[in-house]
C-alpha cells in the first residue's frame, strides 16, 4: 500500500485511489469487491481470527493446499485480521471504515451495530462513505433468515424450474444468486460513486439474494406477475421457444435452437427436411412451441444420422445457433480456442497462480491481476502502519 492512495490525474484504471473496507465473507460480497479490485480499487479484506469460511471449503485445492473456492473470489486484496470483540482491533476497524471510500458487509442485518460498524455509526465518522449491505432476504421481515444461496434457490422458485418434469427439483450448479447479488452490488456501488462525484454525497446501498433472484428469474417471474402463470419444471425445454433444447445425434446430445422463423427454415434445410418449414403446424414460433411433440421426432430422426460435430459445423455455417454440452474443462479450452483468454496469471511472475480472467474488456484500460489471494492476515502489519500514518497526516493538517 502507499501512504497516500489518491487518484492520479490520468488514472491507469477506473478505480485507482478508491479504498474499500471489505467486511464481507463467502461469495456475494467478496465477488463484488474482487471485480472492483480488478478495476483498480484498493481492497482491504477484514477477517476474523478464523478467516473467511471459504478458506476451508475444500476440496478442490491448489497444489499449495489453498482452497480453489477462496482463490476464485479474493485476488487483488490485502488481508487484515481483526477481532471486533478486542478493543484495540475494533479501534483499527473504526479507523479503516473512517478512511474508506466504500464499506461492503454481509453480516446479518443489525449484526454490526454493537461494534459501531453499522451504516449510521460509520457515516457519523465518514460522511461521504458509500456503504453496501448484502443480506439474504432484506432488512425487514426477512432479516433473521440465513442468507444461503441454496435456501434462496429453493424459496425463490428457481428449484421448482430445474430438473425433469416428473423428477425432483434441483439446485443450479453454482451459487447463482450469490453471484447475481454480487453483480447487483457492484452496479449499485459504481452508481453511488458517480453520484458522489457529482454531489459529494455518500449513501447506503442494500442488496439481497432474494431480490436478486426475483430480478434474475426474468421471464419466469414475469410469467407470474404479468401473466398470472406459474412456471413449472420442463427439464431442458423452454416454455416459449422450440427448438431450444438438447437433441440426440449419433454420438451425443447437441443443443439446437431456432429463435426465429428464418433460423428454423435454415435448420430444416440443413437437416434435409425443408418442407417442414411450410407445414402450418410449424409456421411460427408459437406454432412450433404448441406442437413441439409433433416436431421433435422429425428433427431427431435426421439428427441421429450424423455425429454432433458434423451438425455443429454445418449449422454454424448457416447461422443456426447450436453447441455441444461440454465439461468445465472443455468449456475453458473452447474459450481458449476462441481467443477469449479465460485464464490469467495472478501475482508476481515467480509466484503467480492461475485465475479466471475478468470478463470486462476496456478499449483503453486493463484490469489488474497484481495480487494473489492473500494469506490470512498477510498484510495486517502493513495496513495498521498505513492507517497510523494516515491518521498522523490528518492530524498535522
Amino acid at each position: 500500500m502507499t501512504s497516500d492512495p489518491t487518484p492520479r490525474l490520468r488514472p491507469a484504471r477506473p478505480l485507482d485511489g478508491i479504498v474499500i473496507a471489505d467486511l464481507s465473507r463467502v461469495l456475494a460480497g467478496p465477488y463484488a469487491t474482487m471485480l472492483l479490485a480488478d478495476m483498480g480499487a484498493e481492497v482491504i479484506k477484514v477477517e476474523g481470527p478464523g478467516g473467511d469460511d471459504t478458506r476451508s471449503w475444500m476440496p478442490p485445492v491448489r497444489p499449495d493446499g489453498v482452497s480453489t473456492y477462496y482463490s476464485a473470489i479474493n485476488r487483488n486484496k490485502r488481508s487484515v485480521v481483526l477481532d471486533f470483540k478486542d478493543p484495540d482491533d475494533l479501534t483499527v476497524a473504526h479507523a479503516l471504515t473512517t478512511r474508506a471510500d466504500i464499506v461492503v458487509e454481509n453480516f446479518k442485518p443489525g449484526g454490526l451495530t454493537r461494534f459501531g460498524l453499522d451504516y449510521e455509526a460509520v457515516r457519523e465518522r465518514n460522511e461521504a462513505v458509500i456503504y453496501c449491505s448484502i443480506s439474504g432476504f432484506g432488512t425487514a421481515k426477512g432479516a433473521s433468515l440465513p442468507g444461503y444461496d441454496l435456501i434462496v434457490q429453493a424459496m425463490s422458485g428457481l428449484m421448482s424450474l430445474t430438473g425433469d418434469p416428473d423428477g425432483s427439483p434441483y439446485r443450479a450448479g453454482i451459487s447463482v444468486f450469490d453471484v447475481m447479488a454480487g453483480l447487483h452490488s457492484t452496479i449499485g456501488i459504481l452508481a453511488a460513486l458517480r453520484h458522489r462525484d457529482a454531489t459529494g454525497e455518500g449513501q447506503r446501498i442494500e442488496t439481497n439474494l432474494m431480490s436478486s433472484a426475483m430480478s434474475g428469474l426474468v421471464n419466469q417471474t414475469s410469467a407470474y406477475v404479468a401473466g398470472g402463470v406459474t412456471p413449472h419444471r420442463m427439464g431442458n425445454a423452454h416454455p416459449s421457444l422450440f427448438p431450444y433444447e438438447p437433441l440426440p445425434t449419433v454420438d451425443k446430445d447437441l443443443i439446437v435452437t431456432a429463435g426465429n422463423d428464418a433460423q428454423f427454415r435454415r435448420l430444416v434445410e440443413v437437416l434435409g427436411i425443408a418442407d417442414v418449414a411450410d407445414d402450418p403446424r410449424f409456421a411460427s414460433n408459437a406454432d412450433r412451441t404448441a406442437n413441439r411433440e409433433q416436431l421433435r421426432p422429425l428433427l431427431i430422426e435426421r439428427l441421429r444420422t450424423q455425429p454432433a460435430q458434423h451438425w455443429f459445423e454445418r449449422l454454424n455455417a448457416v447461422g443456426v445457433p447450436n453447441g455441444p454440452i461440454n465439461t468445465i474443462a472443455q468449456g475453458v479450452e473452447y474459450a481458449r480456442e476462441l481467443g477469449l483468454d479465460p485464464v490469467v496469471q495472478v501475482g508476481p511472475e515467480r509466484h503467480a497462480i492461475p485465475g479466471v480472467r475478468n470478463p470486462i474488456t476496456f478499449s483503453t484500460l486493463t484490469p489488474r491481476y497484481e495480487l494473489p489471494p492473500p494469506g490470512l492476515g498477510e498484510h495486517s502489519d502493513e495496513i495498521r502502519a498505513w492507517l497510523s500514518a494516515t491518521a498522523t497526516t490528518s492530524e498535522e493538517r
